[in-house]
């Protein structure tokens, strides 16, 4: 029979996500306003202040300013701009958890102590990016008791994390989440754009409630958008966040409303479309006028879109994804997209 610690990453959720932020009520303010998600909690101490926003029940970010330069937010954004400072991940006993990530190899950060009448610790995971333990099920502590309503945009969860890691570190990250959180590796591709390469592995909880794309560049091609990333960022991090929606075209009319920019997609991947993919849930039409991507593999249909950076150093984004089956990213996309791309340039007056 296993032991409690041997079980400690059993039915594992994800809690909530804190950003390390310049200005937390203006950070908070933009997926308010944006997004349609709502303010559920609000604090200030000696040291930092912070706003919880969230919606559908199973989002939850916290936008935490420091207000003095000891607090590690101020260090995280003098390093990396406003962004992803720890994913904290639900468990069923804090102290067992991070008992046994540590003696399996995990850098600790903050042993369990007493925090709002919870008990919570802190792990290392990637670069600068923490993973706070808190009991399963406690983000609504954390919001201050609050149970969020649905967005208006119907956003309701989060998908998955895109991490970019630097160039040979992206098996030790994937090893680290396979023998220390007990995350299995669900799928890893190549993807080859061109001239440019990057190499891509996804890991998830056994829970499949906390899921991770980890990406890394090829050295041996030319530097592509990883190694853009790496350089602006200053390291490894987390470059966006995957919305759940229901209804993509409706979210999207809805954020487009709302003031929400998403990258636009060349005319020839919608004329292409077709012969790649039998359409069912949306017309080749409707797909097009919003700019949403389609991709499918053995479980169904994929469709996604990805916002414009807001990001002062345009290393953080959005995308909005709908899942019709299907449990793959879309990779499919990345290669139509190329070839959109060269079809479009090839029109073009030489």
């Amino acid at each position: 029979m296993a032991t409690e610690r041997e079980g400690a990453f059993e039915d594992m959720s994800l809690d909530h996500v804190v950003f390390h932020v310049g200005d937390a009520h203006q950070a908070a303010a933009e997926l308010v306003d944006r997004y349609g998600l709502a303010v559920l909690d609000a604090s200030e101490d000696t040291s930092a202040r912070s706003v919880v926003v969230g919606g559908g029940g199973d989002i939850s970010l916290v936008f935490t300013e420091a207000v003095t330069e000891d607090h590690p937010a101020a260090a995280y954004v003098r390093a990396h701009g406003d962004g992803v400072a720890d994913i904290a991940l639900g468990v069923r006993d804090v102290r067992a958890a991070y008992d046994e990530a540590v003696r399996r190899g995990a850098r600790p950060v903050s042993a369990p102590s007493e925090d709002g009448g919870r008990v919570v610790a802190t792990i290392m995971g990637f670069g600068d990016v923490t993973h706070t333990f808190v009991p399963r099920g406690s983000a609504a502590a954390a919001a201050g008791g609050a149970d969020p309503a649905p967005a208006e945009t119907g956003v309701y969860a989060l998908d998955h994390f895109a991490v970019c890691v630097e160039p040979g570190q992206l098996a030790a990250t994937v090893r680290f989440y396979e023998d220390v959180l007990d995350f299995r590796m669900t799928f890893e591709e190549q993807i080859v754009v061109g001239a440019q390469s990057m190499n891509s592995q996804v890991v998830q909880s056994t829970s499949n409630a906390v899921t991770l794309t980890i990406i890394e560049p090829d050295t041996s091609r030319n530097p592509g958008q990883i190694d853009d990333f790496l350089k602006r960022h200053g390291g490894s991090g987390v470059q966006h966040i995957a919305f759940v929606t229901d209804h993509i075209t409706d979210s999207i009319r809805q954020l487009r409303d709302r003031g929400v920019e998403f990258l636009t997609t060349p005319a020839a991947y919608y004329e292409a479309l077709t012969d790649r993919i039998a359409l069912t849930r949306y017309p080749v039409a409707e797909l097009g006028e919003l700019h949403i991507l389609v991709d499918e593999d053995q479980g169904g249909k994929l469709y996604q879109i990805f916002t414009r950076s807001t990001h002062p150093r345009g290393t953080f984004f959005m995308e909005v994804i709908e899942r019709a089956g299907a449990r793959t990213f879309g990779s499919g996309n990345i290669k139509a997209l190329y070839a959109a791309v060269e079809a479009e340039l090839s029109r073009q007056p030489r």
